[in-house]
């Protein structure tokens, strides 16, 4: 992978496993997303944590935000079997050290919590290239859309596990993940519209989709 090139990272779970049962795993995840795209975190999350006033704050800290940092979050969905990632490569093999370190984080997290051991990702995480602000702004749709078309929610807005938010304006500063506004250019209104018209013809394609695989 290249530097300051954008990819596409998914990684889901072993045989479909479901990942995040809860809100605090989702948050769990949500935090080690963003402690782990620095270059050198000061300690492993584990412990970072229990310097927090809130186990359910985000990794806020002027310092640790300004440190030299592996990759550039762009976009992020989180699924109760998988994970979507938008990441900017910012440094040689940044995002499959960044990828590592936060999975291996997750599943000691995860294999504690639920009395398991062994693995708990499928393999190594799958990527590919964005080469256009077309695909770019496409794919973040894509992503943001991905509880809709799961039937999980009626709209992106109400999964509170994505970057959808932020793209609309509808997050705090203090609990954003993402910097995208020098990459893509987004109103927040035009955003929305352009996510929910797609709505219906996302959740067709995926209907076909399951068909074929039948």
């Amino acid at each position: 992978m290249e530097t300051d090139k954008i990819y596409h990272v998914m990684t889901k779970s072993i045989a479909g496993y479901v990942i995040f049962n809860n809100e605090k795993e989702y948050l769990r995840m949500k935090q080690l997303i963003r402690y782990y795209q620095v270059e050198k975190p000061p300690v492993k999350y584990s412990y970072f944590v229990t310097w927090q006033k809130s186990k359910n704050e985000l990794v806020n800290e002027k310092n640790h935000q300004s440190k030299k940092k592996l990759v550039r979050i762009i976009a992020y969905c989180l699924m109760p079997t998988h994970i979507h990632l938008v990441l900017q490569q910012l440094g040689k093999s940044g995002i499959s050290i960044y990828m590592n370190r936060m999975l291996n984080s997750y599943t000691h997290y995860f294999n504690e919590k639920h009395w398991r051991k062994g693995p708990l990702w499928t393999g190594r995480f799958k990527r590919v290239l964005v080469e256009t602000d077309e695909q770019l702004i496409h794919l973040t749709r894509y992503i943001h859309l991905n509880p809709v078309t799961a039937y999980l929610v009626d709209r992106p807005e109400l999964w509170q596990f994505s970057s959808c938010n932020e793209y609309l304006a509808k997050r705090p500063t203090e609990d954003k993940v993402c910097e995208f506004k020098h990459i893509l250019e987004i109103k927040p209104s035009e955003y929305k519209k352009f996510v929910d018209d797609q709505i219906s013809y996302q959740r067709e394609l995926a209907a076909i989709k399951d068909l074929v695989l039948e």
